[in-house]
């Protein structure tokens, strides 16, 4: 009784998420009610769980500012044509019924990285895309499984999404390093899907007639552009731009970020990069103003993340904390290790948690918030490995959370992401009446993403993939009861 009373803030955060509470509320409730559990259960003052929570708060310093640099650059990619001069690119190959899908993945794919944003990339691409399909006759569901995915791409591995920082920093990784370990995996997946996406383009026998983008574009009405305007202004921005054109010399920002973090460049480093670069490209291409404008858009930037994200993070980690003081998991932590039969297996469970959690809470970064702790906790006091096998094993938890709840998210028809996206293209493409399978059917990297990171963990087969591999016994086992106990021991010692 007195275990499922610790774990009872986990089920009070669930559910607060699932009945539509934002996490900045639910989150804090959670997090005071946690600390009178605490204060209950393990007879500490009021003044001794605070501070657990605010040494939780301090491990996370270096991702918050890491958030609120990206969100500027973001800002920037998006606003001075970055962004467009992806799609730009990309079309200028042409666009046929059989190749609308495919080029809509990659454009998506790009896009998201360079904007760290799925649903900002959805807003941008798929009035395109949904038009350009229109235009050439292509497959509608293809075409939407093709850009669903691809957007979620780039929150999966972009260095400046926010799920990527978010769940970096709740395991305690570096997102760089996190981004190296998994990138030739996720390079596999989008490859994969690509592919797939092509290949059904040919099988299903679509007409081979070139689109246009402007076309396309000037099919969106003005009741249009003003909805889509207040779902996503910074969307009608990129579409602006991409209208009237940009110079194609406005990627290179992306290009330069995007070597120096697979370079494994410090994530400061990448990040400013690319909001100088964008500032001295778009100067000379015309889409910026002067230098003060320019500042005023990147304070736009960490505006939008002090005004959520971050202090959603501090309660998350300050949440954490508490959890942590009064050993919360320590009863699924025994269960799993008493089922798991070696490290592999114990990292599947935590997959399948995170999964799981996702389709409960409907919410990606509720699971993030909600599971990442837990399955952190199970790793650190369930193995037995040195200190870089560790950190690799929290690299593939950081990855698990967040593969898991936004490529999982595209397979859930309650979550909030399909939610969202059934909301765009019903305001942009008006003349179909969508369902949530017709984002699902042919949703190729999701599926890839999630069944492939499961299998691959479980069987050990990840080693085949460079700089994915899990360490392996005896490098790492799992602890035995009594040093499960010391472990336990020494950190209630600390």
């Amino acid at each position: 009784m007195k275990a499922f009373f610790k774990l009872s803030p986990v089920f009070l955060l669930a559910a607060l998420m699932v009945a539509g509470y934002d996490a900045l509320i639910a989150a804090p409730i959670a997090t005071m009610y946690a600390c009178v559990v605490a204060m209950l259960t393990e007879k500490t003052k009021f003044q001794g769980v605070i501070d657990a929570a605010i040494a939780s708060v301090k491990e996370i310093q270096v991702a918050l500012f890491i958030l609120m640099i990206a969100y500027a650059m973001a800002e920037a990619f998006m606003s001075t044509g970055v962004g467009a001069s992806i799609i730009i690119i990309a079309l200028k190959f042409g666009i046929t019924g059989k190749t609308v899908a495919l080029v809509g993945a990659i454009v998506t794919a790009i896009l998201s990285i360079a904007t760290g944003t799925s649903w900002g990339t959805f807003a941008a691409c798929a009035p395109v895309f949904l038009w350009l399909n229109h235009i050439v006759g292509g497959s509608i569901t293809l075409t939407l499984g093709a850009i669903a995915g691809g957007a979620c791409f780039g929150d999966n591995i972009g260095l400046i999404s926010d799920t990527t920082i978010v769940s970096s920093g709740i395991q305690g990784v570096e997102v760089v390093r996190r981004i190296r370990h998994q990138g030739v995996w996720s390079g596999l997946v989008l490859l994969s899907g690509i592919i797939l996406f092509g290949v059904f383009g040919v099988i299903m026998d679509l007409p081979s007639t070139v689109g246009d983008a402007a076309e396309a574009i000037s099919k969106i009405t003005p009741e249009v552009w003003t909805q889509l305007a207040e779902e996503r202004e910074s969307a009608v921005k990129l579409l602006e731009q991409v209208q009237a054109g940009v110079p194609l010399y406005m990627v290179i920002p992306l290009v330069v970020v995007l070597v120096l973090a697979f370079a494994g460049f410090q994530t400061f480093i990448c990040l400013f990069s690319g909001v100088i670069l964008s500032y001295v490209f778009g100067y000379f291409a015309g889409t910026v103003g002067t230098v003060n404008e320019y500042l005023d858009m990147c304070m736009s930037g960490f505006s939008d993340a002090g005004g959520w994200v971050v202090v959603m993070m501090m309660w998350v980690a300050a949440f954490g904390g508490v959890m942590k003081m009064m050993n919360a998991f320590r009863p699924l932590s025994d269960l799993l290790g008493r089922m798991a039969r070696n490290v592999k297996q114990l990292m599947f469970f935590n997959g399948c948690l995170s999964i799981f959690g996702n389709a409960a809470l409907a919410d990606e970064m509720a699971q993030i918030v909600t599971i990442g702790p837990i399955i952190k906790e199970l790793v650190e006091e369930n193995v037995e490995a040195s200190e870089e096998d560790m950190y690799v094993l929290k690299l593939r938890n950081a990855t698990f959370s967040d593969a898991m709840g936004v490529f999982g998210s595209q397979l859930i028809p309650w979550h909030v992401y399909i939610g969202y996206y059934l909301g765009i293209i019903g305001i942009v493409y008006p003349i179909y009446e969508f369902k949530p399978m017709d984002l699902i059917q042919y949703n190729f990297i999701a599926y890839i993403a999630v069944i492939s990171m499961l299998v691959l963990t479980l069987t050990g087969l990840d080693r085949l993939v460079p700089l994915f591999g899990l360490p392996s016994e005896p490098k790492v086992r799992l602890r035995t009861k009594e040093e499960r106990e010391a472990y336990t021991a020494s950190k209630k010692a600390k």
